[in-house]
């Protein structure tokens, strides 16, 4: 019987595969990533101040949510990564204590305006109009309090969380539980943001007819 067992497995016990739920990623995907509503149109973003907050309002559902490990971008307070999405920016406006927002790093690709009251990024737009992203803001829709946003597709830089402190002894854990969320993690964008950076570079050099 042992010999048999040996020889074609029976009896044999599988090896559990390792489980990574008690990392903490986002609060908005911790407990899972809940995919976006058809037909959703957008609602309101709003800062974290108790008083007279900073409102912005998104008329359209958002594309590329993901979760983004750069140091740039805000986190909630204890969260390892930002949570971040696009929309067209003619869909963003500002609609009520505009006065508050400043731009957080002028110098940056992305000018982050914040809230100068609580710290909180209301959008992230890209003045620069030959850049591949030019015309898309990055909102943090868990400012809404209206549900059907885009889930979180993928992570973005994932690496760069340790710039911000994160042990790299923790960085395999990280990523499997970002997997176990469906959420393959990557140390740059997702393959098709890349790919459009790369044809919009190549359109500008001529490599590629535009």
């Amino acid at each position: 019987m042992g010999l048999f067992s040996s020889l074609f497995g029976g009896g044999s016990t599988a090896t559990a595969a390792p489980s990574y739920s008690s990392v903490k990623i986002h609060p908005s995907v911790d407990g899972g990533v809940k995919p976006g509503a058809p037909g959703f149109s957008g609602g309101t973003l709003k800062c974290k101040c108790a008083t007279n907050p900073v409102t912005v309002e998104v008329s359209a559902q958002t594309a590329h949510n993901h979760v983004c490990g750069c140091t740039k971008c805000w986190k909630p307070k204890g969260a390892i990564f930002s949570q971040v999405a696009v929309v067209g920016r003619d869909s963003v406006k500002v609609t009520s204590n505009g006065e508050k927002l400043d731009i957080v790093d002028p110098s940056a690709a992305i000018q982050r305006h914040a809230c100068k009251d609580c710290g909180v990024h209301m959008y992230g737009r890209i003045e620069n109009k030959d850049h591949p992203f030019h015309g898309l803001d990055f909102v943090h829709t868990e400012l809404s309090d209206t549900s059907g946003w885009s889930g979180a597709e993928f992570a973005a830089f994932v690496s760069s969380i340790i710039e911000s402190g994160v042990d790299p002894s923790r960085m395999d854990g990280i990523r499997g539980r970002l997997r176990e969320l469906g959420l393959e993690p990557y140390d740059c964008l997702s393959p098709p943001l890349m790919d459009a950076i790369a044809t919009h570079i190549a359109k500008s050099t001529g490599a590629l007819k535009a």
